[in-house]
């Protein structure tokens, strides 16, 4: 079979191809939001509830709460099954934003700052594979893609660059974020 004519999962996707797993995008789109909804549960455990990252943090998982829910929606009435690591993704997302919290506000920033970076590259990513295919997938992830710069600029404003090892803390939990997507769409 030809490369063109291979089935997403075997090669990364390229300018040109045209068969879109959507079921896979929105499994790991799915999971991703899950995640952040357990990264700021596990930020608020921590951080104190007057502090001004606190009530960033709250407004944030607000939002990722209204898009997990539109995904949740979407994957019922499109028949797909979430990924099989959710369990994975609710402790790991919880000790993610527990840790960068205990670390100090500005870390729980900088975990923001590294998610919503690497979010906001995946979403522009499918939504240059979607193209005109699905109007009502590119108009959620569109939307949803606003928040996500938004919430990185937030997270900026707030003194994420102030964070300790800023560099490899956003290194290491960007990593952390390509390969939980890569995981997610496969299983």
């Amino acid at each position: 079979m030809a490369d063109a004519e291979a089935p997403l999962t075997s090669h990364r996707w390229r300018p040109g191809d045209r068969k879109v797993d959507r079921a896979s995008m929105l499994r790991v789109d799915q999971a991703g939001e899950y995640g952040a909804t357990r990264i700021y549960a596990g930020q608020l455990a921590v951080l104190r509830g007057s502090s001004p990252a606190a009530h960033l943090v709250t407004h944030m998982a607000g939002q990722e709460e209204r898009h997990l829910a539109r995904f949740n929606q979407l994957m019922a009435e499109r028949r797909v099954r979430p990924t099989l690591l959710q369990p994975l993704w609710h402790v790991g997302g919880f000790a993610l934003g527990a840790v960068t919290a205990l670390i100090s506000e500005e870390a729980a920033m900088a975990c923001t700052d590294a998610v919503e970076t690497e979010i906001d590259r995946h979403y522009a990513e499918q939504l240059e594979q979607l193209g005109d295919d699905d109007p009502e997938l590119s108009a959620d992830i569109r939307d949803f893609q606003a928040d996500e710069v938004a919430h990185r600029e937030t997270a900026r404003e707030a003194g994420a660059m102030n964070a300790p090892a800023y560099p490899l803390l956003t290194f290491a939990i960007r990593g952390v974020c390509r390969a939980a997507i890569e995981i997610s769409k496969r299983i």
